[in-house]
């Protein structure tokens, strides 16, 4: 038979994308998660998880299941409210954001926010916050936008090219727009989260600058602390400014992104489009 104990250990697994992250937040240890899962699937006498090296996919079974069990969740909840005699609990509204937002931005946007839903935030790349809407992981992405997006399922907020980012004493710092023969002989750091990374090594490789590296990083607020402190440059969007680092453009790389908000397919049934939190995230217009 079938428990509320595995809806949830599904859930979790599937919110977090991970048996590690989903044993740690259902408070089990991962033996008993994966026993579970596992117990699951023979009720089911299905597959549910396909287990790569660094992500779990959902089988097309466990795409069917995934919205019935969210709804059984649901009423789960309602039933004990009310038999508590208690509003029902507020769920946290799960916002997906793309890990290269600037972090001073999202800290203001965050800070304005004034709803009553509490917030659960959720890093990912640009592809996994697509898996993560698509699946109902995530009520809404703070991510890229495609020009492929519709209107009505977006809110664009900005637009910005890419940079170097150089620190303020290097001897390019002033220039406006710098070739990139000129920078031959630099030492440049790898932003490991940057949606043009392959787009950036294609680019220099063409031009025959093949740099040293001293640092490779997905944290954005690291590397651009090291290029502030002269560790190397980077390219990086032109948000992730900060005073202490020059941003002259690159001459020929034109790539250019869009960030904006992407709703889940239930945001504006339970939420709503003047939803309190949109209107703080609208905050990264400026």
């Amino acid at each position: 038979m079938i428990s509320r104990t595995h809806i949830r250990q599904f859930l979790a697994v599937v919110d977090t994308g991970s048996f590690t992250r989903a044993a740690d937040r259902i408070n089990v240890s991962q033996p008993t998660l994966s026993a579970g899962i596992a117990e699951l699937e023979r009720q089911l006498d299905t597959r549910l998880f396909i287990r790569e090296k660094r992500r779990i996919l959902l089988t097309e079974a466990a795409n069917r299941l995934l919205p019935l069990a969210r709804s059984i969740e649901r009423d789960f909840r309602l039933a004990e409210a009310r038999a508590m005699r208690a509003p029902a609990p507020r769920r946290p509204i799960r916002l997906g954001v793309l890990p290269s937002i600037p972090t001073a931005r999202l800290e203001g946007a965050i800070s304005a926010y004034a709803g009553e839903d509490p917030l659960e935030l959720v890093e990912d790349s640009e592809r996994g916050l697509a898996r993560a809407l698509a699946n109902g992981g995530i009520n809404l992405a703070l991510t890229i936008i495609r020009s492929d997006r519709s209107a009505t399922d977006a809110t664009l907020l900005f637009e910005e090219p890419y940079r170097l980012a150089l620190p303020q004493g290097h001897p390019l710092a002033s220039e406006t727009e710098i070739a990139p023969e000129a920078l031959a002989g630099e030492t440049m750091m790898v932003r490991r989260s940057c949606e043009v990374l392959q787009e950036t090594s294609q680019f220099f490789t063409e031009r025959g600058i093949r740099p040293p590296f001293s640092l490779r990083s997905a944290n954005d607020d690291r590397v651009m602390a090291m290029v502030r402190a002269g560790l190397g440059i980077t390219v990086a969007p032109e948000s992730l400014g900060e005073p202490g680092i020059a941003m002259p453009l690159l001459a020929g790389f034109d790539y250019r992104r869009t960030i904006g908000l992407v709703y889940g397919q239930d945001w504006h049934q339970l939420y709503g489009a003047d939803h309190p939190l949109i209107a703080a995230l609208c905050r990264l217009k400026a």
